[in-house]
């Protein structure tokens, strides 16, 4: 059996490094691809943890980090929901001027809609609508403290924004660049076509490490962490940037999907769609350590932590409702 949870036993196996110079095509390579990973068809659920509210079926979920709104997005990618977590049943349905990929912190008070040739600027508050205007059909978007806006898109280029929405740099070499890690100078992106997490340098694409059978999601925490769900190898992955280094990899049974960061208990959440559950993880001891195991709403393929209250939500992609994880039900769940 295959050690895990080394960085050795990381670099021996799956994970190949490689310097990535040029997208398969330009340079009359062949790059090896995969259909993305999805996550996988929940059976009925029973006996959630917490409280469900009746909420339209979601495909990403944020929790707004200045207002503590929940910004909810429909699966049709139509429809961005705001939802005050105090009364949920009580939402502004806010529609959008193109479909909408995923959301993103934008700055405090924002949310930010990845969409074809534009990021959407939401105001929580109001749900009024401003655009800045991106070439490509944008898959992901990131901000900096400084308004910088970072931007990946479906055909695989990277474009950096300034405030004001003036294009900065555009690195290409990508298949698709569907999530954008941001820690400290360092930006990695993750290429579900690939299944790999790739190093962006200032003028050209750096290292690249193999993310397992196929990676769907991921995201950074206040350590510089990045984190991968491998869906398809029932995994999760943690690299750091600067070198890009994978320093965790381990099971997670059930098709490990979406993930969250709860700063308050350092957790990290993983919803797994075949077990309809969420599942919280200790990193700091080297290997990901079970802590918490808890029922959820069928088809749980957005969630997301209020860093306020450390309360867990998670949205349905099925139309089951918006689920409320409180930190007390949290604790009986370890």
């Amino acid at each position: 059996m295959r050690p895990r949870g080394s960085v050795a036993s990381a670099l021996v196996g799956a994970a190949v490094v490689v310097l990535l110079t040029g997208c398969g095509g330009e340079d009359g390579a062949d790059v090896a691809t995969r259909v993305p990973a999805t996550a996988a068809v929940s059976p009925a659920a029973a006996d959630p943890a917490g409280r469900v509210f009746p909420a339209p079926a979601a495909k990403a979920l944020l929790a707004e980090q200045s207002t503590g709104l929940l910004a909810s997005l429909d699966t049709a990618g139509t429809t961005l929901s705001l939802i005050d977590p105090a009364a949920p049943t009580t939402t502004r349905a806010v529609t959008l001027p193109a479909v909408g990929a995923s959301l993103a912190q934008g700055k405090p008070g924002e949310v930010l809609v990845a969409a074809p040739n534009r990021v959407v600027r939401v105001d929580a508050r109001t749900g009024a609508l401003t655009e800045t205007a991106v070439e490509g059909d944008v898959h992901s978007v990131h901000t900096r403290t400084d308004g910088t806006l970072v931007v990946g898109t479906a055909d695989g280029a990277l474009r950096e924004l300034n405030a004001d929405g003036t294009l900065t740099r555009t690195i290409t070499g990508l298949v698709s660049a569907d999530a954008i890690a941001v820690t400290g100078e360092n930006i990695t992106v993750l290429d579900r076509k690939q299944t790999a997490v790739v190093a962006v340098r200032e003028k050209a694409l750096g290292l690249m490490l193999r993310a397992g059978d196929g990676a769907t999601n991921a995201i950074t925490d206040p350590h510089g962490r990045i984190i991968v769900a491998d869906t398809a190898g029932d995994e999760l992955l943690v690299y750091t940037a600067g070198p890009l280094v994978l320093r965790q990899r381990f099971p997670v049974s059930s098709s490990p999907y979406a993930l969250a960061y709860d700063s308050r208990s350092e957790l990290v959440w993983v919803s797994a769609t075949l077990s309809n559950e969420v599942v919280g993880y200790d990193l700091s001891t080297g290997i990901g350590v079970e802590v918490a195991r808890l029922a959820t709403v069928r088809q749980p393929d957005a969630i997301t932590v209020d860093d306020r209250t450390g309360d867990l939500f998670v949205a349905s992609a099925a139309g089951d409702g918006l689920q409320r994880i409180g930190v007390a039900e949290q604790k009986r769940g370890q």
